[in-house]
C-alpha cells in the first residue's frame, strides 16, 4: 500500500474567457505521474468533454490545455494539498482547499460543475455562498458505477447550448 504522506495537487487552468469550472477533488495517481487532469485514461473526463464538443481527445497536456480554453473552460481539484493513499477519495485527510477567488476573480465564470460526491462536499462546506450557479454531477471516475454521461451532456448543454 501506498505511504500516506502529503501530496500535492496540480495547478489550475484558466483564462480571462473561462465561462465553466470543473472542479475535481484531487489527482489520481495516474494524473500526479502525468502531472495533468485525469491522467487514467479509463476514466471518462476526457472521452466525454471532447465527444461533446465533437472533437478528438488531445494526446498531449499543452493540447488538452488548448482544448479547455478554446472552449471557455476552467479545470481544478478543490483539493490542492493533502494526505491520501492512492486514488481514494476515502482516504482524504488533512486537505488544503483550493482559493477559488482567483479563477472568479479572473474569469467570465457562470457555472461551477463538481465532478463526483467529495469535490461537491468540499465546495459546499468552504464555499456555500459562491455567487456562481453549481451542480453536482456523477463522477467520471471509472470507480463510479453511476456514472451517467446523459447528464453531463444535459450540464454542458446548459452552458454551451448558443456557442457550440
Amino acid at each position: 500500500m501506498e505511504e500516506n504522506r502529503v501530496k500535492m495537487g496540480l495547478e489550475p487552468v484558466f483564462n480571462s474567457d473561462s465561462k465553466v469550472l470543473i472542479l475535481g477533488s484531487f489527482p489520481s495517481v495516474k494524473s500526479r505521474e502525468t502531472s495533468f487532469y485525469y491522467g487514467n485514461k479509463q476514466n471518462r473526463f476526457w472521452r466525454m468533454l471532447c465527444g461533446y464538443f465533437h472533437e478528438e481527445i488531445p494526446t498531449t497536456t499543452e493540447g488538452k490545455k488548448e482544448f479547455l480554453l478554446r472552449n471557455r473552460i476552467a479545470l481544478w481539484d478543490m483539493v490542492t494539498e493533502c494526505e491520501i493513499i492512492g486514488s481514494a477519495d476515502s482516504s482524504v485527510k488533512n486537505e488544503k482547499i483550493a482559493n477559488l477567488a482567483c479563477i472568479l476573480e479572473n474569469t467570465r465564470l457562470e457555472r461551477v460543475i463538481l465532478n463526483g460526491a467529495l469535490a461537491w462536499e468540499l465546495f459546499q462546506k468552504h464555499y456555500p455562498s459562491f455567487p456562481v450557479l453549481s451542480l453536482k454531477m456523477p463522477s467520471t471516475s471509472p470507480a463510479n458505477p453511476r456514472y451517467d454521461e446523459m447528464l453531463w451532456k444535459k450540464a454542458l448543454d446548459e452552458i454551451f447550448t448558443n456557442t457550440h
